[in-house]
């Protein structure tokens, strides 16, 4: 075999080895998309189930006060921290940027349209997710490697009913309140950082954070809230149902909750407010 011939050989199998790569890359890209497909149509297919079943069955309201509880009492700590330093810190923030511009009263108006159109309802769901969300998915997902919902469905009860529904109304409800009360607390931290760091009086920093409000702002970040509540139970309550292979499975599928529960929350919430903001 003479030098050319070489050389040709040589070509011919780089090229194979770049196809060869480029086939495996296209594979692992074409896998997750089906995969994402897969898991989206699955968990559309659980919310439209919970939602048929909350006009066939009454929910067992015993049920349902005791996810509350679990989801709002249990959430309140970390709601509340997380609120009131992001009010104290958007606060500072605000201040140092505008008082360049001598428009340091300014600083009510920003952190009250912040905390109640975007901060306060974002910031709560995605703490409502990570300890939310992995619990539903760890406690379904327990429930579901030891052979419990297999064993609800051979008593003829519907795991959907029994499980999904309270952990869904309950989501919602509490998703909601914790946002109202985030959004005080909110609030209250950049009015603890007016008064005490801006010298701010208390009547122009609580006016100026009620007046600039309007209702559509109010609304926006209560309905986003609604919206919230729902993914993160339909998403941890799925996880949990498809959860397979003992511990490592719950593991797994937790892990898989959390993270997709808080992509889903950030999604939406750009969209939702690319929605509202254009409409009206």
């Amino acid at each position: 075999m003479d030098k050319d011939e070489i050389k040709t050989a040589r070509s011919t199998f780089s090229s194979l080895r770049r196809w060869v790569n480029v086939k495996n890359w296209l594979e692992t890209i074409g896998g997750s998309c089906l995969e994402f497909l897969t898991e989206s149509g699955a968990i559309a297919v659980l919310y439209w189930q919970t939602n048929k079943a909350l006009f066939k069955k009454s929910p067992r309201t015993r049920e349902v006060f005791n996810q509350m509880f679990k989801i709002g009492v249990g959430s309140l700590p970390l709601v509340s921290l997380t609120s009131l330093f992001t009010g104290m810190v958007l606060a500072l923030q605000s201040a140092y940027q505008l008082q360049n511009f001598g428009a340091t009263q300014f600083t009510a108006d920003l952190v009250s349209l912040s905390t109640v159109r975007e901060l306060g309802p974002v910031l709560t769901a995605l703490v409502v997710s990570g300890r939310v969300g992995a619990s539903i998915a760890a406690e379904l997902g327990t429930m579901k490697v030891t052979e419990q919902i297999d064993a609800l469905q051979s008593l003829a009860t519907n795991p959907i009913d029994y499980l999904v529904v309270p952990r869904y109304l309950a989501a919602i409800f509490m998703l909601v309140v914790l946002t109202i009360y985030a959004d005080v607390v909110g609030v209250l931290g950049g009015y603890a950082i007016a008064i005490f760091k801006l010298k701010i009086s208390h009547y122009q920093y609580l006016h100026r954070a009620i007046d600039i409000l309007q209702l559509k702002d109010v609304l926006s970040g209560l309905a986003k809230s609604f919206f919230f509540g729902m993914i993160i139970s339909t998403v941890g309550c799925y996880y949990g149902f498809v959860a397979r292979g003992g511990a490592e499975g719950v593991g797994q599928a937790t892990t898989k909750a959390v993270v997709t529960a808080l992509i889903s929350v950030i999604a939406f919430d750009c969209f939702f407010t690319a929605i509202v903001q254009f409409a009206f």
